[in-house]
């Protein structure tokens, strides 16, 4: 009998190593062989040798091209390897907002048995298989190598150019995220941007079973689902997540479930508001780390001038796109916008010059500033109480500090300080 293969060392496989047989770790990490505190064989991922192994469940992260995955024979994904057992289950997917939604569905179904897991942070591996549904939030990596597994709802968010040079480029991202659609079943539903409807009607997807439900924006989904916008307290990027998290319990209880969903809460970090001593408001937007999130936060404030920090790792994502956005705002870009705003780039990170330039290209204003603090230092100078100082980097942190929580909480303690 061959060995379990299970790539990378971490939470997930770590909890398969509970369900399979003879379990053995191979990361690349890991230097020379040892035994965990488990009693598991941990391997450079080196001495793999598909000779004797008799499946490989790969963590999602890892990518198409690593030596791992390029050697792999019998190569599954965490959902196939529980696809026979899990219960009716949900999958949430999208660029931004899938954890939130995923969390507002959870909040809506727990009293119905729901439980959570997935990319949000409870691997599958750890999620009760008696309980009657599945709430899923399920990553593109995760789909790219998911080939069995199958969502008996699946809810897509809209996309935007992310992690493209793990995927290949835009097209490959989005395939793997309409993937689940063309493995679904009659009388299964989807819920799907309408950009997407062609794609899926096209000769190429015939074989669609699922019934799908394709949406414009928030107003058509809520017209879809008679859903009444005015009784959802939330605004800006977080009302889609509402909608769609209100979509799924009318899909599966039929009922409008408006007094649970305003009673959710928003974790820290998404537009976050803060104010300083002197009654100004400031925004904890550091999980924006890609164009797509910022455009969102910048459409929530654009009725006030703001005060924009910017930077980090943008990991080579031409941001032409956001920088455009800017200046349709910006009041000496155009002067049809119905709202047209002052915005003021604060440059951070080691994308630093790369803002700095752009913003001359399109003719906003801008100052390097290098670090967070510097740059809440200068907009301390400057913001005004009718203002907004607006954290939204449309950049990963890791160029800086240990996660964008990290950032964001330096960034909350520094606003303290004034």
């Amino acid at each position: 009998m061959g060995i379990t293969s299970l790539f990378g060392y971490g939470g997930t496989t770590k909890a398969l190593a509970l369900h399979v047989k003879n379990p053995v770790f191979f990361d690349d990490k890991v230097s020379k062989p040892f035994t965990d505190e488990n009693g598991y064989k941990v391997k450079p991922s080196s001495e793999f040798d598909p000779r004797y192994s008799s499946l490989e469940i790969t963590s999602p992260g890892i990518p198409p091209y690593n030596e791992l995955i390029v050697k792999a024979q019998n190569l599954i994904s965490e959902y196939d390897f529980f696809a026979d057992v899990m219960p009716f289950s949900v999958w949430i997917s999208g660029t931004n907002g899938k954890t939130t939604t995923t969390q507002m569905a959870q909040h809506l179904l727990k009293d119905h048995g729901s439980v959570e897991g997935g990319n949000i942070g409870v691997p599958l591996g750890k999620l009760d298989q008696k309980a009657p549904i599945w709430v899923l939030e399920t990553s593109s990596f995760t789909l790219h190598y998911t080939n069995k597994a199958k969502p008996n709802l699946y809810v897509l968010l809209p996309l935007s150019p992310d992690h493209l040079s793990w995927h290949g480029d835009m097209q490959g991202y989005i395939d793997d995220k309409l993937k689940p659609v063309k493995m679904m079943q009659d009388k299964e539903i989807a819920i799907i941007p309408k950009a997407y409807e062609q794609e899926l009607t096209s000769s190429k997807s015939l074989t669609c079973k699922a019934h799908i439900i394709y949406y414009e924006d928030e107003n058509d989904l809520a017209a879809r689902f008679d859903i009444d916008l005015t009784k959802i307290k939330f605004k800006g990027v977080f009302l889609l997540d509402a909608l769609l998290a209100l979509c799924i319990k009318k899909i599966l209880f039929n009922k409008t479930d408006y007094a649970g969903i305003n009673a959710f809460v928003i974790d820290p970090h998404r537009q976050e508001e803060l104010y300083d001593a002197k009654g100004r408001l400031w925004v904890n937007d550091t999980k924006a780390t890609n164009l797509d999130a910022t455009i969102g936060a910048l459409k929530r404030y654009k009725e006030q001038p703001i005060h924009l920090i910017l930077g980090g790792d943008d990991k080579g994502v031409d941001l032409t796109q956001l920088f455009e956005f800017m200046k349709s705002l910006h009041p000496q870009g155009t002067s049809h916008v119905e709202h047209s705003v002052n915005i003021s780039i604060y440059a951070i990170g080691s994308n630093e010059q790369k803002l700095v330039q752009l913003s001359q290209d399109f003719g906003l204003t801008c100052k390097g500033c290098q670090l967070l603090e510097n740059a809440v230092r200068e907009i301390d100078k400057n913001l005004q109480k009718d203002e907004v100082a607006l954290l939204s980097p449309a950049a990963a942190s890791l160029d800086q500090f240990t996660s964008y929580a990290h950032r964001g909480e330096l960034f909350k303690q520094l606003i303290h300080a004034l």
